[in-house]
């Protein structure tokens, strides 16, 4: 026989938990308390900027000259390398001068020849003279003889002229320096033969530098209408150097498809050659635009947008952007001067919702609490 179980105790279990979930439905629900999210905001304000734009470039010599050989022949003697620094006059390669000095050689003997012939053509017409005095020969054979002469100055003349040339040509086997520089470039070693006027050497002037960047096909119109334009080098970049630009391509490069710009700087001893530079382009038309940094930009539905801060909530708003100063934006419409808006945490907000505006001291409370959790937790 089964044992009988005590229903009695099952019983008040089942009552305490029957009235346990009464009193739970008619409980009131706990109030939900608002997400007010903390946001850091920056005043709107007419500023009266020009929008500036940074290109890389290099420094090059203004002047940069392609020296070659008048004449053809094989090099003997290299007498500069890359870097030194010339004077003009100065003596930077040589050729074998072996035939043009044969060449040179000949034409002297040509002239002494022709010389010969004047010689004795001018006795042969004197000559007559004196017999067509005594009226041994007729006017004819004398104007022959006169002719004859002529013909052999013209001769010698003609030899003289030729013997100079050579002279030159054997001159020509050195090639000298035609300004003050420095050499940038070997382009033939001796023992080469190259021909007459095949470029061996560059020299550039050191007294006048620019840098040479590229821009692209949009900036250049506003490129012409620039208003402040300075030089930093990589090499010092807290320095500021003034310059000009001097020259805009008419045509883009091929390759890269950008019009390049020269910019001349003044010549200082501590701008080298092939320096890397940063030229940076200010429009300057003096017109006021709300500046805003590029963090409070929201890109929404193909448009950009901004949290507008008013009555303590967040509103988006549509706006247009007008250009680019350094790390901030100018805003060309869709905002107001004197309005707030969001520059921090722009991406976790939503049309309506509250925020409290973070002040400086806060902010920095802010920032140095969650570095020190950042680093507990590492």
């Amino acid at each position: 026989m089964f044992a009988r179980l005590p229903f009695r105790p099952l019983r008040a279990a089942v009552a305490a938990a029957l009235a346990a979930a009464v009193l739970a439905a008619c409980s009131k629900p706990a109030p939900r308390t608002e997400d007010i999210r903390p946001v850091r905001v920056v005043t709107l304000s007419l500023d009266a900027v020009g929008e500036r734009a940074e290109f890389s470039g290099e420094v090059r010599p203004r002047y940069e000259s392609r020296l070659g050989f008048r004449v053809g022949g094989k090099i003997v003697e290299r007498k500069v390398d890359v870097g030194a620094a010339v004077r003009r006059g100065q003596v930077l390669m040589r050729l074998d001068p072996q035939d043009l000095r044969l060449a040179e050689n000949q034409a002297r003997a040509s002239l002494r020849a022709a010389e010969t012939e004047r010689d004795l053509a001018r006795a042969d017409y004197q000559r007559h003279v004196d017999l067509r005095a005594r009226n041994f020969v007729s006017q004819a054979v004398l104007e022959a003889r006169e002719s004859a002469l002529k013909a052999a100055e013209a001769n010698v003349d003609a030899a003289r002229a030729a013997f100079r040339g050579q002279a030159n040509q054997a001159g020509y086997a050195s090639l000298v320096a035609d300004l003050d520089g420095v050499v940038t470039a070997i382009d033939a070693e001796a023992g080469q033969v190259v021909a007459a006027g095949a470029p061996v050497v560059r020299v550039a002037r050191t007294d006048e530098k620019e840098v040479v960047i590229g821009i692209p096909e949009d900036r250049v119109e506003a490129l012409r209408q620039a208003g402040d334009v300075s030089v930093r080098l990589w090499a010092d970049r807290g320095r500021a150097i003034p310059g000009k630009i001097r020259e805009v391509s008419p045509m883009a490069d091929p390759a890269s498809r950008t019009y390049t710009v020269k910019v001349s700087i003044p010549a200082r001893p501590e701008i080298r050659l092939g320096m890397t530079a940063t030229v940076q382009i200010a429009s300057g038309n003096g017109a006021s635009s709300l500046r805003v940094p590029l963090s409070a930009l929201v890109q929404n539905q193909g448009a950009t947008h901004v949290w507008v801060v008013e009555n303590g909530a967040v509103r988006l708003a549509k706006v247009a952007v007008a250009g680019q100063v350094d790390n901030d934006v100018l805003l060309g419409g869709g905002v107001q001067a004197g309005q707030s808006v969001v520059t921090a945490g722009v991406h976790l907000l939503k049309n309506g919702q509250k925020v409290r505006i973070l002040t400086a001291d806060v902010a920095r409370r802010a920032d140095t609490e969650a570095a020190v959790s950042g680093g507990g937790d590492r």
